[in-house]
């Protein structure tokens, strides 16, 4: 099994493990041309480090090129280096990052936003192994591995005619796709962890960590910015909460409205029963056990009316969940008045989405 970490990759999900052996067999075989492909925010860079680290090239450079960083005018420059006089200004030669690369990687982060005349220029060095500089004459041959990204679809750009076809072939030899943080929300408690930790070295005061209601409310987010936004969130929590442990009532108002879960089988809001039967009232527990301490107790106690609110609105978000957001069928799962528990969903200022204009749940 691989491990949990690498080289700065955290998860222990399927996806990830076949992403982190994926990466050995790619470091293996240190000359083909790797495309990863991956919104913004799930570590693209990280894995072109981890695949760099891993190769027979590692003792060499790992040179990275943020292609939608660099100005046009610039890029080319940067990438191929040019000679004295090429140029106003160009008083000497200078090294490009290609031939600074040579015998390590490039990686060209955000290709897709390259413009045509420097896809044509980086063609030939995939298929020539050699350069020209900016106001050179003569090839300079250099061997590097290309490693090329993107959260742009290639294969639509090619069709639209804005990206070279023979480029994207040449750089889509061993495709390698990020999954995003959406898509493995079980990797959302290591990553926290990980980054508490993380974070916590440099601070005075370091995060305690999140508690149980707050992990599983953050586990049910889109996380649109992916591992990155989680990351600036428990920098956040770090500095606002150093010391202590956050709760669920704690987190930014955005990361407290998570979406509904999928529905059951049949539709809840049919059911008339006045009583709850145990099965479906064990279902707010699969998923929420009490988070209180088991064997070990912290030699200061604990707080427990914090402990008693937390599992409480532990138990309204999974009964909500559990009905898509019908509070007449969840205050039915819960033994609860209904205005008892739009009462507590305003006092816990949960779900803003849920505690809006009730008439479509009357009758």
């Amino acid at each position: 099994m691989a491990p949990d970490a690498l080289y700065g990759i955290i998860g222990r999900s399927p996806a990830m493990q076949r992403l982190f052996r994926l990466i050995g067999k790619l470091a293996e075989d240190d000359d083909s041309t790797v495309l990863i492909q991956g919104e913004s925010g799930t570590g693209k860079e990280l894995v072109a480090k981890a695949i760099h680290a891993h190769s027979s090239r590692s003792e060499h450079h790992f040179v990275p090129v943020n292609c939608a960083a660099i100005p046009d005018d610039l890029l080319e420059s940067e990438l191929f280096g040019y000679t004295k006089g090429a140029f106003t200004g160009a008083t000497g030669p200078k090294i490009g990052r290609i031939e600074y690369a040579n015998g390590g990687s490039l990686f060209l982060d955000e290709i897709g936003d390259m413009k045509p005349v420097l896809q044509a220029k980086l063609l030939r060095v995939l298929q020539e192994r050699e350069f020209e500089p900016v106001g050179g004459l003569k090839p300079i041959p250099v061997d590097v591995r290309v490693i090329a990204a993107t959260h742009c679809n290639l294969e639509q750009m090619v069709a639209e005619g804005t990206f070279r076809e023979d480029l994207y072939y040449r750089l889509n030899v061993i495709p390698l796709s990020i999954p995003p943080l959406r898509e493995r929300s079980e990797d959302i408690s290591l990553l926290i962890d990980y980054f508490v930790q993380f974070i916590g070295k440099t601070k005075k005061t370091p995060l305690l960590g999140f508690d149980q209601t707050a992990v599983q409310t953050l586990a049910t987010l889109p996380w649109r910015g992916n591992v990155r936004e989680l990351e600036n969130l428990v920098q956040h929590m770090t500095i606002l909460h150093g010391g202590s442990m956050v709760r669920h009532h704690d987190l930014p108002e955005k990361y407290r409205t998570a979406p509904p879960a999928a529905a059951l089988e049949g539709n809840t809001s049919h059911h008339r029963q006045d009583d709850v039967s145990r099965p479906e009232q064990m279902l707010l527990f699969s998923s929420a056990p009490p988070p209180v301490p088991t064997e070990t107790w912290p030699e200061q106690g604990i707080d427990f009316n914090a402990l008693v609110n937390d599992f409480e609105t532990q138990l309204i978000v999974q009964a909500l969940k559990l009905t898509q957001g019908n509070k007449k069928e969840a205050a039915r799962l819960l033994n609860l008045k209904r205005t008892t528990l739009l009462e507590k969903i305003k006092k816990k200022e949960l779900f803003a989405s849920w505690t809006e204009d009730e008439e479509g749940e009357q009758g």
